[in-house]
Formats: C-alpha cells, structure tokens, sequence
C-alpha cells in the first residue's frame, strides 16, 4: 500500500471518530434533509422494493445499519472538515453520565418572575390560561434526588401543584367540569387569606375513549445517547403500545441528522410489530428537529381520523441543533402544524442538556401537554394511570378570570401561572388561544389575598374618574367570583360556568388535608425559588404542612413529596 492509500484509510477510520462520529450510520441518516412537500411526501411511502434490497444488502449483522458506499467517502471527508462547529455529538462516556456536575451542563431553562400583589380597587380581575402540565416537579425531583437543588427557572409552582391529585366532585351529568373553591388563612403571612380554586374534568373511563390515531417523533441523536435517554424512552412507549387496540392506529418517525418514517401507520393491537419497530430505534448524529415535526404532521394529516384522538407524541430532550433552533421559530412552526386539527404531547428525557425552555414551548404552543419523564414508574403513572389525561383532550382554549370584590379584598397574587397570564379582554375573545384540558384531568390555582384596610396593601394614587361608591360594590359579602370559558371539543364557541365565593372563616388546621398539602406545595416551589413572597415560611413549616395534610395517599406521591422536602432542606443548608 503507497503512503497516499495508507493516509486515506487513516482519514476514513479516525476522523469521523474524533468527530464523535461512527462510519456505520446507526437509525437514521446524516444528510440534511430537505423539506419541501415532494420530499415529505417520498419520506412518508412505504420502502420501495430496491430500497428494501439496497438496506438488505449493505446491513451490519450485528445492528442492521447500512455502511457508508465508497462513492460517498470523499463528501464524508469534505463535511468532516466543517462539522465540528456545527452539530452535536453523543457522549464519549458510556452508561450514566460521570461528567462533573456543572461542567458541561447545558440545560435551558426560562427565567420566572413571581406575580406580584395587585391592588384589588385599581385592577379587581385576573386572567389565566390553564395549565395541566406536570413536568416541572418530575424534573425538580431528578435534581435533588440526584444531590443538587434545581435551576429557579425549572421550578414552575402550577406545574408543581398539578402533579397531584385532589378531593373533587364528578361533574353533574351532561356537565364537562365541576368548579370547586375553598378558603382559608395564609400560612405564608398572618393575617392574609388564600384561596384554592379547583377544576375538575369528566372523565369517560377507558372502555369509552375514541380511537387514537398517534404518531410518535422520537429523538435518535447523539444527544440521546445515554441511559436515561433513549433506553428509558423505548421502555417508555412500550407501556403505551400494550395499551391500545384495533382501532387504534401508530405510526413512527425518527429524527436525527435528517427524519424518516420507520413505522407507517399500524393498527394498535399489532404490538408485537410496534415493539420491534422501538426496540430497532439506536441514536446518532446531531438533531434536525424542525425538520421531524414537519414529517410528523404530515403523517398525522394523511392518516388523519375524523372523530378519534390525532395526536403527534414528541419524545426529546429538545437539544434542536439543526435546522430551525429558535424558540420563536419553533413555536410558530407549531403554532401553524395545529391548524391541522393534530394535537401536540411532549415527553421529556434525560440531563446536562436538556431544553427544558423548548419542551415547553412546544407544547405550550402546539395545542399540547407536556411531561418529563425521569423513570419508568413517571412513564406508568403519565402514559396509563393517566392516559385518558394525557391523550384525550375534553375542552379546548380553557380559560379562568377571577373577580375580586374590593370592599373585602384590598390586593391579590396569583401563585404561579407566571407564563399564563391572559390580558383580560382575552377572556372573552372565542380566537384567543388559551390551554387544553384532558378528560379526568384536574386543575388547581392557589391565590394569596391581603385584606381590605390592611396597611400592606400596594399603594396607588387614587383613580380621579371611579366614582366613590365603587369601593362598596353589591354583595359585599362575597370574597370573590370565579368565571371559566372553555369550547367544548369540536365547537368553535365558548360555554362560560361562573361559581361566587364567601369566605368561609375557617383556622388553616380546619380546612381540609387538600387544602394544606397545595399550600405545602406552594411553599415548597417557593423555597426552591428563594421568593421574596414567603413571608416568615420555612423549611420547616413547609415540612409540617405537609406531613399533616398527607391524607389519603395510595400512591405515595405525597409521602415522596415529604421525603424530597427534607432532601432539599438539606442541600439548603449546605449550600
């Protein structure tokens, strides 16, 4: 062999590795690919019987991966040249990630600043959105489980809340939601009151629910690469695929470098067909995720079913790298892809560089819900406890505006919902999009409120047009009026349900455990969050709350709540 062979051969087998690169393409190929709705349309045919031979014939035995053909070499070396700058590699470091911590961290999180008090004789309404999220507290458990208190901006307190599950009333036959509103005193200033607003949705029990038409887009980049990434995804939708039946249909893309349809659709009761189609999946490249959500509709449109659930399952670490990575392009991607009538579920996986301000966009956006998924146990409780939730929306542009009477509410702070603000005009304009809501689903809002006269309440000039016996409004024994609008599913008008509220003058440890345990909760995210709005609460009063307000718990969510409490407090005291 001359000198020039042997340097070639060095080039071919070296450099892609030192890349983060391996010549044998595993799931998906590297080329970029190309969006255009003729190309789309080649990647949603079934493989042609010479692309089937050509696959066959240039397989790994051990992996079922095609080997790079020599006439592609020469633009292999050329890219590498470039790449380095531009794409993602997987981990060198196989199995758990030993990295030190901090170091090569590149997680994303939005920053939150807390709501604060509003002066009730200036602004008397407040408007939100709906939010039945949970991934904030299933990512917030993986950082102190793992030894290290989370970022402030992955601690979102409605997504902490929502997490668990409340004393509600069914709904009255024929009636979608019940509303349900409890109040009591504050434990986070004396003297202050808190309300808790509950919304619970009907559930139709699964021997009822529609077909479901889902397509999966799953991540297959190098990003995924790790235990807790695309091994715990696949087992993941496993549990998911044992669940459906006949008239269900699956389809798969996956997405890395560039997207590919590896599953077309499938009817759900051939499992085991499903299952191999998972366990083929294996990661590589860098992540070209604008590009598979494209597919992924498309595919959804096509096998689109009139009356059943459309759905397009995204499962990422969000870690977009490669063709549209912005977040406001991303959201107006998906806000265009839900026009379609396909709704969004988001599954997060894994750390170091998970997106979580991406994630959540997406979904925010895409019509959708989100989830992190942090074990095979959260993956039970989101995909078949509460998959009817999770699935199958029941209401669409799901708003709440709370009205508060100024003659017994001097200012009020919504707890959380930081992101989900709504002007209050929006309440009532039917083309506002607002959240989504999942049949069984539960909805839970806390407010703190001063009272009238307190010398707490936020100072403002007073207002020279309000005539003066505003302040004294009829029934004035009302605290408060909460009002919710959603649009049934298939209807373009909104239906609004309205529930007026008294105070009930009750002490805290009168109120009940549901109650208590939201207020723990609260105070727990606040904590994490060193908000400026706790007052004299603590560690340990946060650690009380809840202990006493455990009350039924047969899942023993709320007794790992209590242990992640005294897990945080004390990596608190260490920092």
């Amino acid at each position: 062999m001359d000198k020039k062979g042997a340097i070639f051969l060095i080039l071919f087998f070296l450099l892609p590795a030192a890349c983060g690169e391996n010549p044998v393409q595993t799931g998906v190929e590297e080329a970029p690919v190309d969006t255009d709705r003729e190309k789309i349309a080649q990647l949603l045919k079934p493989n042609s019987k010479k692309e089937l031979e050509h696959n066959t014939a240039t397989a790994s035995p051990a992996e079922g991966a095609s080997y790079l053909h020599k006439d592609q070499v020469p633009a292999r070396l050329a890219e590498s040249a470039v790449v380095m700058d531009q794409r993602h590699y997987p981990t060198p470091y196989p199995g758990p990630d030993l990295r030190p911590p901090g170091k090569w961290n590149r997680e994303s999180y939005e920053p939150i600043e807390d709501n604060r008090f509003i002066n009730s004789l200036n602004d008397p309404l407040s408007t939100f959105s709906i939010d039945v999220d949970t991934a904030s507290y299933a990512n917030v458990r993986r950082f102190i489980t793992g030894g290290s208190l989370p970022p402030r901006g992955a601690v979102r307190t409605e997504e902490m809340l929502n997490y668990f599950t409340y004393t509600m009333a069914e709904p009255e036959k024929n009636q979608p939601f019940s509303l349900q509103v409890e109040t009591g005193p504050s434990p986070f200033h004396q003297g202050y009151k808190l309300v808790k607003i509950g919304l619970k949705a009907r559930d139709s029990g699964s021997e009822k629910l529609p077909p479901s038409n889902l397509v999966f887009l799953i991540d297959v980049s190098g990003s995924m690469n790790q235990p807790n990434k695309l091994p715990l995804l696949k087992q993941s939708l496993k549990l998911l695929a044992a669940q459906l039946s006949r008239q269900d249909r699956v389809s798969m893309v996956v997405y890395a470098g560039s997207d590919r349809v590896v599953l077309q659709p499938t009817p759900g009761n051939e499992t085991e067909t499903i299952k191999e189609a998972i366990d083929n999946l294996h990661s590589g490249g860098s992540t070209h995720g604008s590009s598979g959500i494209i597919t992924a509709y498309e595919l959804a449109t096509r096998s689109y079913m009139p009356g059943a659930n459309n759905r397009v399952i995204l499962v990422s670490d969000g870690d977009f790298n490669v063709g549209i990575t912005s977040r406001s392009e991303l959201q107006a991607l998906v806000e265009e892809k839900r026009k379609s009538g396909v709704y969004l579920t988001v599954l997060g996986f894994g750390n170091s560089n998970y997106q979580d301000d991406t994630m959540e966009t997406l979904a925010d956006k895409g019509n959708g819900n989100y989830a992190y998924i942090d074990s095979l146990l959260e993956a039970k409780k989101v995909l078949i406890k509460e998959r009817s939730g999770t699935l199958f929306t029941l209401a669409n542009d799901v708003k709440i505006q709370v009205e508060f009477n100024p003659a017994l509410v001097g200012a009020y702070r919504l707890i959380g919902y930081e992101n989900r603000a709504l002007e209050d005009e929006d309440f009532r304009d039917d083309a506002k999009d607002a959240g989504e809501i999942g049949m069984g689903h539960q909805v839970t809002a806390l407010y703190e409120i001063i009272p009238a006269g307190s010398a707490e309440i936020p100072e403002i000039d007073m207002l020279k047009y309000r005539r003066p016996d505003s302040r004294q409004p009829a029934g004035s024994e009302e605290l408060l009026t909460v009002k919710l609008r959603y649009k049934p599913q298939g209807s373009k008008i909104s239906t609004q349900i309205e529930t007026a509220v008294k105070d009930s003058g009750k002490m805290l440890e009168q109120t009940s455990a549901d109650f208590r345990f939201a207020a723990s909760v609260a105070g727990f995210a606040m904590l994490l969050r060193e908000s400026d709005y706790l007052g004299a609460f603590g560690w340990n009063d946060c650690l009380a709350l809840a202990k006493q307000a455990r009350g039924m718990d047969e899942q023993g969510y709320r007794a790992e709540f209590t242990r992640l409490v005294e897990m945080a407090q004390l990596l608190w005291e260490q920092s």
